[in-house]
């Protein structure tokens, strides 16, 4: 896939319909999403259970785009392959899940698929400093991770902005993931985050049978953080 900086829209699966996974994932690549995002939890790292590997497998065939894993466990590395062969196109760790980032980063490029890395709200970034020349992509939580539907947390504007000057002319994207929506994708745009996840803001009144919904909310969604770019 080329690298580009346009804004890409990655709904949240968590948000979707349990039920009815397949269907879902084709409306909202249909409405227009770039990507969509895969919220894989623990209940150990983050206070929530979500997806194993034979989940992300049956989702695989059903997504067209590009399948963005986000693995919010503790240990990572022992499950790094599963989710691979189970047809992430990239992988997210946390630099706060193991002692290792360097090296959890070299496993997940072992596989072949593109590495994220991920740093909660309290983490400074200084600790992804050097790593930066490894991964394809820098995730900032602008929520504590293990929920959707929580709310913005602001110091993750300025974050932002100084991740885009830490990455310099590196090819990496920068992804925010918690609280996105037409308010808070423009200040996130304008300080150089061009991946945006969302989860309610895209799901939020709509269903397989109304995927026009979906559409609307990812169009609002980009336009605003287009507006700011």
């Amino acid at each position: 896939m080329s690298f580009d900086r346009s804004i890409k829209i990655a709904p949240s699966i968590l948000s979707a319909d349990f039920a009815n996974f397949g269907q879902e994932i084709r409306a909202i690549e249909e409405q227009g999403a770039d990507w969509v995002h895969v919220d894989v939890m623990d209940g150990h790292f983050v206070p929530n259970l979500t997806f194993g590997p034979p989940a992300v497998k049956a989702f695989r065939p059903h997504v067209k785009t590009f399948m963005d894993v986000h693995l919010m466990i503790a240990p990572v590395d022992p499950y790094i392959e599963a989710y691979a062969e189970a047809g992430a196109d990239m992988i997210t760790a946390h630099v706060e899940a193991g002692p290792h980032i360097h090296r959890t980063i070299q496993a997940i490029k072992a596989q072949g698929v593109k590495a994220g890395v991920a740093v909660n709200p309290g983490t400074p970034l200084e600790s992804i400093e050097h790593v930066l020349d490894l991964v394809d992509m820098v995730l900032i939580m602008t929520v504590n991770p293990g929920f959707g539907g929580q709310k913005f947390i602001h110091s993750g504007v300025e974050k932002t902005r100084r991740c885009r000057e830490m990455i310099g002319d590196r090819e990496i994207h920068i992804q925010i993931d918690g609280g996105v929506t037409t308010e808070t994708a423009p200040l996130v745009a304008a300080a150089g985050a061009d991946v945006l996840v969302a989860g309610s803001a895209v799901f939020k009144g709509g269903s397989v049978d109304q995927a026009q919904v979906y559409g609307d909310n990812i169009r609002a969604i980009r336009a605003a953080a287009e507006a700011a770019q």
